[in-house]
This record gives structure tokens, C-alpha cells and sequence, in this order.
């Protein structure tokens, strides 16, 4: 009952009630990136979301959009902008999914919705991750997050697939605010995001 039907009353009404509440700090943050990014303080990008369906995804904008001379992208810790850090850091950057959650494209807990690219790229165990609704955060996230490999996240969002229930969602929701205020986990060793998911030739 809750897989089918209450997660999805659940979500929305959660949402909801997050966005009205955090909605000062929502302006705030969208005048300061609107500022920062000359006019422009979100960043829309495709994702597949369940049944891989390409959704719209939507993001507070961290990152300039600085080029090279051939005019390809710089690396990612290049165009963090100071503002988009901070922002970044707090988690701040999610907020805008609420409006995905309230669609229906995303739920509140789920696998994070990564690159269409990746598609083709998973075997069959990786792509269950798709047969529930993506979420802001999930089970991955508050085990690890950027900080342990494809493999690990995948392995533990499959477990959540097979284990998905109203106790694990809110389990995985205390530990998300957790993490948010220890700023724990947020980046990979090394890095402003996760390597590149390039592939594996693992069938199981």
C-alpha cells in the first residue's frame, strides 16, 4: 500500500509543506544566484526519472558557465562560483526539486536521478534503480553519498528498491537533516562532484 499509493500522498503533501515553509529562504537564495549568474539562477538539465522517463530537473545554478578557447566547459571546481559553494555546501541547491517532488517526476527518497548518458551504460541489476521514482535524497545518500564508488551507490540503491518502505523513508529523512547540518560526505575525495560514471562489463 505504501509503495503504490501513500509514498506518493506522502511526498506531496511533505513537499508541500517544505517549499511554503522554506520559501524565504528559497527568494533569498534565488535573488542572491539571479545576482551571481547575471539573470539566470537555475540549472534545468534532463534526468531519467522512473521506468528511465526523461524529466526535467530542476536545481539552484552553482556553477558558471566559464569556457576554455576551444569554448568547452571548465572543470567543475573552476566554476563554482564562492556563492554557489556556499550554497552547495548547506544543500541549498535542492530545494528547487520540491517543484519535481509536487509534479510527480520525483519522490522525497529514492535513487538520486544521474545523467541520461548513463542509461546504456548500466547492467541489469544498476538499472532496477528505475523501477522506483528518483528522489532529492535516498539510501546512498545518507551511507556514503560522493563518497564511495558506482559500485557501492548502486549496490544500495538496489536495497532500497527491494526494501522501500514508510520506516526506511523517514529513517532516510532524519539522517539527511543530520547530514545536512555536519556537512558530511557532500563532495568526493578530491573533487566538486563524483567522477564520471563510465561503465562496467559486470552482467549479474
Amino acid at each position: 500500500m505504501y509503495r503504490y499509493f501513500l509514498k506518493r500522498v506522502f511526498d506531496f503533501i511533505v513537499a508541500l509543506v517544505l517549499l511554503i515553509f522554506l520559501s524565504p529562504l528559497f527568494l533569498v537564495t534565488m535573488i542572491a544566484l539571479w545576482v551571481v549568474n547575471r539573470g539566470n539562477p537555475f540549472f534545468i538539465q534532463r534526468r531519467p526519472g522512473k521506468d528511465g522517463k526523461i524529466f526535467n530537473i530542476i536545481k539552484f545554478k552553482t556553477m558558471s558557465d566559464r569556457r576554455d578557447a576551444e569554448e568547452n566547459l571548465l572543470p567543475d571546481a573552476e566554476r563554482l562560483t564562492k556563492t554557489g559553494r556556499i550554497v552547495r555546501k548547506t544543500s541549498l541547491d535542492e530545494i528547487p526539486q520540491l517543484l519535481n517532488v509536487i509534479k510527480g517526476d520525483m519522490s522525497l527518497i529514492g535513487p538520486r536521478p544521474l545523467l541520461e548518458e548513463y542509461l546504456p551504460l548500466y547492467n541489469m541489476a544498476q538499472a532496477r534503480r528505475h523501477e522506483v521514482r528518483p528522489g532529492i535524497t535516498g539510501w546512498a545518500q545518507v551511507n556514503g553519498r560522493n563518497a564511495i564508488s558506482w559500485e557501492e551507490k548502486f549496490k544500495l540503491d538496489v536495497w532500497y528498491v527491494d526494501n522501500l518502505s514508510f520506516s526506511i523513508d523517514i529513517m532516510v529523512l532524519l539522517k539527511t537533516i543530520k547530514k545536512v547540518f555536519i556537512q558530511e560526505n557532500i563532495n568526493a575525495d578530491g573533487h566538486v562532484t563524483i567522477a564520471k560514471f563510465t561503465g562496467n562489463h559486470d552482467n549479474d
